[in-house]
């Protein structure tokens, strides 16, 4: 089979997993889920991609939830926010330079972006206690959807037949 219909469905069944998944058992948010799973792919996949995906999205969390406390710590005006996103933005930007990140700032984003996402569907501030601390949840909601696009890179992969050498 032809890796693009391997992947389709290979994503196409595990996608409705996804949503059974976090719906009924793993209570994230699923549009989270699929964003990391995108980041996987876009960031190279393999074995290699699932880390990388998952520090850029972590790393992409933790300057949301900071730049998103210090607009709570500031008394959240419309300025205020836009200050503090705006360093948050900065501070994306100069974190996809550091080793461990390897340069890839739309990784960052997506992990910034999926928290601001989580803490506006939650209603609650990034310090808000466990279970339900949003940032918590956005981390493992990046993991479960960095777990589904290994899998169903692994799964298209094994469905994937490689084309016979032509006869010479």
């Amino acid at each position: 089979m032809k890796q693009s219909e391997a992947l389709t469905i290979s994503i196409g069944v595990l996608g409705g997993v996804d949503v059974f998944l976090t719906a009924t058992v793993i209570l994230v948010p699923v549009w989270v889920t699929f964003t990391a799973w995108a980041s996987f792919f876009i960031v190279g996949g393999g074995s290699r991609g699932f880390v990388k995906s998952v520090v850029c999205n972590i790393t992409g969390i933790i300057i949301a939830a900071l730049s998103l406390w210090a607009i709570d710590l500031l008394g959240g005006s419309p300025l205020t926010a836009a200050i503090c996103v705006g360093i948050g933005s900065a501070a994306m930007v100069q974190a996809s330079k550091l080793p461990f990140t390897h340069g890839i700032t739309p990784a960052i984003v997506l992990g910034f972006s999926q928290t601001v996402g989580t803490v506006a569907a939650t209603g609650l501030p990034v310090t808000a206690g466990l279970p339900n601390n949003p940032v918590f949840i956005a981390i493992a909601a990046m993991i479960l959807g960095a777990i589904f696009g290994y899998l169903s890179e692994a799964w298209g992969k094994a469905m994937t037949t490689s084309p016979s050498p032509s006869p010479q």
